[in-house]
């Protein structure tokens, strides 16, 4: 639990998750409603607290850090009732304004502590930064805080978070996405005393050679694994939509014509090298995404589960993606030419590297769904809610076979992406 004075929701906003759970039930039974409830509350009530400034601080769970990804990920299904709810757009407000602030004091980091205490995942980190949990270079975690802005922006039309030091935040984030361009003048270096290769960067924390291709570098997946090769396509495709939401709220809200131009041009040069060094021949001799290039001819060819993946492109990177492209991709990723695909009496569907073999994760049985069709979201659905060990909480990663046998007892990231995919089935069933 969250040690700062935990979030509580008031009337309407309970009132708004029994109403969407109750919608739940309706359509998808009980159990699963029961399920949703849960973790709505349990999100809100355990993961969100406050300090004695004000300023919002969410742990991922079962781990006292706030990760730029994750606290934006957590409240997905809740951006549904921002119309409905001030103290929820409050709450997103208040998530939006320490995103920033984070970004502000380190734009390479991923992970933060509520204050200067020190703690870090790793005391031998060369950063010894004290606000600084972890410096993993995720280019996610620039793009989902810009995602989160823009959606409540746009849902409310709120604009105070979007003052002179949000103005520099995103003027920051194009720059440094400009600047990883060319990753031979970055300042940044990542190396960690280990025998894990994904948790340390080679090159004496530069990571592998990459050549120019007008894409950005990013050191770390979405998974916190070091990339193999160091332009992420997801993460790149990502960066392109985020890029044209910085466009939109320079132009409207801001008035800054030139940000609005280069964010919009940057976003331009990130699709060209993607298509120009990130899409190749499949096993089937289609044209489909690659995981990672490195624009040198080293290619990857897997997808991960974590989000950005390429399988999420269609809700995290809509107006940029070749959905013709991307179908084949998802024809090959979800199946056994994706070595992150796994089978078994149980479960099928895409694991990580992060996590043991044969562990396949809900995160991405949830993506799978909302990227798929209506009959597709209630199956997955319904397995996700039988393959919970028991517990009523939506884990990291489960067994193939044996649903008891799971990684993170308490992974908030998980619980809400159930319940995204729980709300999208209740509101396909809503007449048209």
């Amino acid at each position: 639990m969250n040690t700062a004075t935990p979030f509580a929701p008031d009337a309407d906003t309970r009132a708004i998750v029994r109403s969407a759970a109750d919608d739940v039930r309706r359509v998808s039974g009980a159990s699963i409603g029961d399920l949703v409830e849960a973790a709505l509350l349990r999100t809100l009530t355990d993961t969100v607290g406050f300090d004695d400034a004000g300023r919002v601080f969410i742990i991922t769970g079962d781990i006292p850090a706030m990760w730029l990804r994750d606290s934006t990920t957590q409240l997905t299904p809740y951006l549904r009732f921002l119309d409905r709810s001030a103290q929820l757009a409050d709450l997103v407000e208040a998530v939006v304004r320490r995103q920033f602030g984070f970004i502000a004091h380190d734009p390479y980091a991923n992970a933060f502590n509520d204050g200067p205490t020190g703690a870090h995942y790793d005391p031998e980190d060369v950063c010894d930064d004290p606000h600084v949990w972890e410096q993993k270079y995720e280019i996610d975690s620039l793009c989902y805080p810009v995602t989160l802005a823009h959606t409540l922006w746009r849902r409310t039309g709120r604009t105070a978070f979007l003052d002179a030091d949000g103005h520099e935040v995103l003027r920051m984030i194009v720059a440094q996405l400009r600047l990883e361009q060319d990753h031979d003048r970055s300042p940044y270096r990542f190396e960690r005393a280990t025998t894990i290769p994904t948790e340390t960067l080679a090159r004496e924390g530069r990571g592998s050679e990459v050549a120019r291709t007008g894409m950005t570098w990013g050191g770390f997946r979405p998974s916190d694994d070091a990339c193999t090769y160091g332009y992420n396509i997801p993460a790149n495709l990502f960066a392109a939509q985020a890029l044209r939401a910085i466009a939109e709220i320079a132009r409207e809200v801001l008035a800054d014509a030139a940000l609005a131009d280069d964010a919009e041009n940057l976003s331009d040069e990130l699709t060209t090298g993607v298509r120009g060094h990130g899409i190749v021949a499949g096993p089937e001799g289609a044209h489909i995404y690659a995981y990672e290039v490195d624009g040198r001819g080293g290619v990857l060819v897997m997808d991960d589960a974590n989000t950005p993946s390429l399988l999420s492109l269609p809700l995290i990177a809509p107006d940029v993606i070749d959905r013709e492209v991307w179908q084949a991709t998802r024809d090959v990723i979800l199946s056994s030419s994706n070595p992150y695909w796994y089978s078994g009496s149980m479960l099928r569907g895409i694991g990580s590297p992060h996590s043991l073999p044969q562990r396949v994760w809900p995160i991405a049985l949830a993506v799978q769904g909302l990227v798929g069709t209506p009959d597709e979201r209630i199956r997955l659905l319904e397995l996700i809610a039988t393959t919970d060990g028991g517990t009523g909480h939506i884990h990291e990663s489960v067994d193939v076979d044996d649903p008891t046998q799971f990684s993170r007892a308490w992974f908030s990231w998980a619980d809400s992406m159930f319940c995204e995919l729980a709300l999208q089935v209740a509101a396909d069933a809503r007449p048209v």
